[in-house]
Parts: C-alpha cells; structure tokens; sequence
C-alpha cells in the first residue's frame, strides 16, 4: 500500500511538473512574440519618422492644439459661457489639423464660413417658419431641409465646388440640418446657433495659429519640390542622375548610374539584362503623382504669401507641367517595353552600319534630351528664367527630325526594325520634352521668375562700384 501510495504521489508530481513547465514554456512564448511585435512596431514608427520628420512636428502640433482647446474647459468663465458646445471647439480641432498649412487653412475656413451661413439660414427659415402658425411650421420647416439639402448635395457634383468646397459643402448640410430641426423645438434657436459658430471660430483660431506659425509646413513648397523632381527623374531615366531628397541635391545633377542613353546607345552598351536596371523603373513614380499633385495644388490655393511665392501665384501652371510630364513617362513605358523584350544579338547583320547611324542619333536625342530636363528641373528650383536658347534641346530636335528625314523611306530600315521602333519612340519623347520646356516658360512668365543675366549682370556693377 505505501508503496502504491507512493508510485501515485510520484505520478502526480511529475504531471504538475509537466504542466508547470509547458505552463512556463507558453508564457515564454507569448512574452518573446509580444516582444516581437512591440520591436517591430517601434521600428515602424522610426522609419515614418525617418522618411519624413516634419511627421513628428506635425503631430507635436496636433498635441498643442489640443491642448491649447482645453484650456476652455479648465477655466469656468470660459465653460460658463458656452456650456455643453464647448465640446464643438475640440471637435473643430480634431477634424480641422492637417499636414501642411494650405490643408489646415482649406478645412477651417470651409468649416468656419459654411457654419456662419448655414447658421444664418437656418434661423430665417425659423422665423420664415414661424409666421405659418403652429400647424405649419413644421411642414414648412421640412420643405426648407428638402429644398436646401437637395440643393448643396447637387452642389458637390460641380467638379470646381467638390475640389475646393466639398467639405464646405458637407459642414452646411450638418450645421442647417441641426439648427433648423432644433429650432422647433429648441426656444433660444439664436443662442445655439451663436455657441456653435463661436466654439468652432475658436477652433479654427487656435489650429491656424498652430499650423502658420510653429514650424509651418507649406503645401506650395512640397508642390515645388514635387515638380522639379519628376523632371529628375525622367532626365534619370534618359542619362542616369543623382536624385535622392532634393533638399540636398545641388546642382547640376550629378551623374551616378547608366541611364537609357548610356545603357543602350553608349560605346559598350549591351541590351542584355536590361529588365534589372534600376532606371527603367524611375519613372514610375512620375506616373503615380497626379493623386498627390492635384492635392496640393487645392491646398497651395489657400496659402497666404509667404517664401519665394507671392500672392496668386500660378498653381495651375504646375498641374499643366505635371500633366505633360506624365505623358512623357507614358511614352517611356513604352519605351521601356519595347527594349527590354530586344537583344543585342538579335540585330540583323546585314546592316551594321545602318544600325550603328540610328544608335548614334539615339544616344544624341536621349543624352541631350536628359540635359534639357536638368535644366529646366534647376530654373523651376532656382525660380530663374530658362535660357530661351537651349542648346541641348536644339541639339535633340535635331537629331530627331534627322532621323525623320533620314531614315523615314529607307527600305534598308526594314532589316533594324527594331532598333528604328527604339528610335521611333525616343523621337516622340523628345517632341513632349519640347512641350514641357514651353510649359516651363510660361510658369516662369506667369510666376515673374527672376532672369539670371539680369542678376548676374547686377552683381558685376555692385562689383565695380
């Protein structure tokens, strides 16, 4: 019997055992992968912080506004005047704050104006509603909320209203739809609709102080900056230039890697492998700006003046610039399409010599083309006029209409068909060029960019006097 006894006691002390340790080893586990997980998404954090600190100073504005919109609560004085709608004030806040200064200023005055309107008809419906009598106040009340919410929601459809005045929109159908309903049952109809428009007046105040004066973020700037830099990057999917944040690019670009021209037409080029070069990737990301393009451009109307952009400066112009470039970026898709699917050996060699005229006029429209970019890419930074004399596009004009002229009825180029598709293509790509220099002198005229040989000429007699 002890010894049974026994043999029992020891079964169960190792079956607690077991379970202790398969206890202990799960809760190891969950420790390791919630470790895991916090590590990764602290690291995730670091790296948005990374690709973008004004990130931080953005949400460290966010914070002060908030807190700034508190204050209203913490003092009495404050709180008793305005009771329960204090709450719209933080609201306001929430909703309001955005990244850059154009996307603060579009959202507050749109909330703040359409509230004041929407508040000022909603009372005169109420007093229009009133002289009906009790009976038909409300019947008329609902006519006034069908007539006008049909009215601003067929407003949004207008293509100029929903780009700069949809939330506008939204906030006006929400402040009449609230006052007008409230005022039949709700006496002091003008005090509510005076708290709302005050608490969210404060809101606003405090977010446009927050956003224009710590640390201002201008959408203008990041449209600028977007700008010059799609114009790098079709030039680096010609040549091959250096084109990381242009905060710390100088210029002239700098040549860092083989681009189309020097890849495809140089002295040792080979058509091999082409699918890895890393340039025939570049300009893609040309091809997804528009999304952000067309908001910055909204939010960049909004701006006051402030840096190298004066009051009314042609935002539009730079959509015009960016639809052009997309267009470019198109045609190097195809571009690109077309030569990753050709071989070097593939050439017939009937004709070796033809071949090699339509890779020298290839390499000299790529080339000079991808200069004539980085110069228009430095005027737009600089904000100076370009040279009305553009030697590198000239000298690429020319190398196409030569090829045009050349080689249009050779029946030889029928045996380098392909090659003469390449030349084709880099053809067309030089005509957009074209369009997008003429695109950039008229952002320089209407933008009354400075002219650098008026400048440089001023700097000479400063030096000799």
């Amino acid at each position: 019997m002890e010894s049974q006894t026994e043999g029992n006691n020891g079964g169960i002390g190792e079956g607690n055992a077991g379970f202790f340790a398969n206890c202990r080893e799960r809760l190891c586990s969950a420790v390791d992968s919630l470790s895991c997980t916090v590590l990764g998404f602290a690291g995730k954090l670091a790296q948005v912080a990374r690709d973008d600190p004004r990130r931080v100073v953005h949400s460290l504005k966010a914070g002060l506004a908030l807190t700034l919109v508190s204050v209203i609560y913490y003092v009495t004085p404050l709180f008793n005047s305005w009771g329960d709608s204090t709450v719209w004030a933080v609201i306001t806040v929430v909703v309001v704050m955005e990244f850059t200064v154009g996307g603060t200023l579009s959202r507050g005055l749109n909330r703040a104006l359409a509230t004041l309107v929407a508040g000022f008809l909603a009372v005169g419906a109420h007093m229009a509603a009133q002289l009906c009598g009790e009976k038909g106040e409300p019947i008329l009340l609902g006519v006034f909320v069908f007539l006008v919410g049909s009215a601003a929601t067929f407003s949004r459809y207008i293509p100029e209203v929903k780009a700069r005045y949809d939330y506008g929109v939204t906030i006006f159908l929400l402040t009449f739809s609230l006052v007008g309903v409230s005022s039949y049952r709700v006496e002091e109809i003008i005090e509510l609709a005076h708290e709302r428009f005050t608490t969210i007046a404060v809101g606003v105040a405090i977010c446009l102080f927050t956003t224009v004066f710590i640390f201002p973020i201008w959408a203008g700037e990041d449209l600028h900056k977007l700008t010059t830099g799609n114009l790098d990057k079709l030039a680096e999917f010609l040549e091959g230039t250096y084109s990381n944040d242009l905060d710390e690019l100088e210029f002239p670009c700098i040549p860092y890697d083989k681009g189309m021209g020097s890849e495809c037409f140089g002295e040792n080029s080979s058509w091999e492998n082409l699918e890895d070069k890393a340039f025939l990737q570049v300009y893609k990301s040309v091809l997804n700006s528009k999304v952000r393009e067309d908001s910055l451009c909204t939010f960049a109307k909004w701006e006051p003046m402030h840096g190298k952009f004066c009051f009314r400066h042609p935002w539009n112009q730079y959509q015009k610039l960016g639809t052009l470039c997309r267009q470019c970026a198109s045609s190097m898709e195809a571009l690109v399409s077309c030569v990753t699917t050709l071989k070097k050996s593939q050439y017939p060699e009937a004709n070796p010599e033809l071949c090699q005229k339509i890779g020298a006029t290839c390499a000299a429209m790529s080339l000079n083309s991808a200069k004539a970019l980085r110069g228009l890419s430095l005027a737009i930074w600089t904000m100076t006029t370009p040279s009305p004399i553009n030697n590198d596009m000239s000298t690429a004009t020319k190398a196409a209409s030569d090829f045009r002229a050349e080689f249009s009825e050779d029946v030889a180029l029928l045996q380098v068909m392909h090659m003469a598709i390449v030349a084709s293509l880099l053809s067309d790509i030089v005509i957009q060029i074209g369009r997008i220099t003429e695109s950039t002198n008229n952002l320089a005229r209407l933008a009354h960019f400075k002219n650098p040989e008026r400048s440089r000429s001023a700097v000479v007699i400063s030096i000799e006097d």
